[in-house]
């Protein structure tokens, strides 16, 4: 007789408990799962990673501490072994691709029905990449999109870059304002400007650029 397979452990990252519960029920439900561990935090990820070894990580991408985005980087680097699915509430298209960067080998709306939750857990942890089809369309669209028009003459400013290399990092206009000690209202500003010189249609697109240009890395923290 075929030995049995042992079971998928997951750690799943979120700062909800509602959330960490609610999965942790649904992971319950299927023989072929078992919940290692549950954290709030990026940063609580990062250790029970380390302590725990499981195989597959659901990480929400918004979180105190250290964010889904930095703690994906730094899980990966430390353990390529073990697989990564962000897991978000939102279409965020600007942190889909600096999450996919940092590692994550699938991307999954929270909305997404169990059945989805579950196959998604499987194929990552085969090795299979998953993304969300409506992310997939809109991340395939940007990508593709060439700019046709050429860039402005006037160089961006110093922090004009500093501020595109966190939008980069999938960081939001109140996030960029904390860790510039600036404004909220002077980051939309930066950001209008960034999009106007580099003649983009949005984040994701300037999200995009800062990467292919290496303006950003998401291999540091």
């Amino acid at each position: 007789m075929a030995p049995t397979q042992e079971p998928i452990r997951i750690l799943v990252v979120d700062d909800h408990t509602v959330v960490r519960k609610g999965l942790q029920a649904l992971i319950a439900t299927e023989p072929g799962m078992v919940m290692v561990g549950e954290a709030a935090t990026g940063q609580e990820a990062v250790e029970l990673a380390r302590r725990l070894q499981p195989d597959v990580v659901l990480v929400d991408l918004v979180m105190p501490v250290m964010d889904g985005i930095q703690a994906i980087a730094a899980i990966t680097r430390a353990h390529p072994r073990i697989r990564i699915l962000a897991l978000t509430s939102f279409a965020e298209e600007d942190k889909v691709y600096p999450a996919i960067k940092a590692g994550a080998l699938g991307y999954l709306l929270k909305d997404a029905s169990p059945e989805q939750l579950l196959q998604a857990i499987r194929d990552v942890y085969r090795g299979v990449p998953t993304l969300d089809s409506s992310l997939a369309f809109k991340l395939i669209q940007e990508i593709q999109r060439p700019t046709e028009l050429p860039m402005s003459p006037e160089p961006l400013s110093e922090r004009e870059v500093e501020v595109l290399r966190l939008v980069a990092q999938g960081l939001s206009n109140q996030e960029i304002a904390d860790r510039l000690c600036i404004s909220e209202r002077t980051v939309r500003n930066h950001v209008g400007n960034i999009l106007n010189k580099l003649h983009l249609a949005n984040r994701t697109q300037a999200a995009l650029y800062a990467l292919r240009q290496g303006i950003a890395s998401l291999d540091a923290p």
